[in-house]
């Protein structure tokens, strides 16, 4: 038994229009579109960085990434001011604050 919402003209609603508006009002939208860099790592970083490196987790703006060298490490915080433009452009909400690289395991 499922109900369908509509919207005050009485037309259903799209799926992709009801999403947004709940997150937005859980609370949820910034975490949403800070953990989006997780699947967009690759793009916004590019195949030469994603090859050494996995997004691990966001937590509370703090993305953490896992690097396979300490040589690639050190490269990567020389060029975390670049990364964070990369990782936040174009984003309202869920900005990634901090980066913070870990030794891959």
């Amino acid at each position: 038994m499922s109900r369908s919402r509509r919207s005050p003209s009485g037309r259903p609603q799209l799926v992709g229009e009801l999403i947004p508006r709940y997150l937005e009002r859980q609370g949820l939208s910034a975490k949403v579109e800070a953990a989006s860099v997780m699947p967009e790592w690759e793009v916004l970083v590019g195949p030469g960085i994603a090859a050494v490196t996995t997004p691990v987790r966001v937590s509370d703006g703090t993305l953490f990434v896992a690097v396979k060298t300490s040589a690639w490490m050190m490269e990567l915080n020389m060029m975390k001011a670049d990364l964070m433009r990369r990782l936040n452009a174009g984003k309202r909400h869920g900005r990634i604050e901090h980066l913070v690289f870990v030794m891959a395991g």
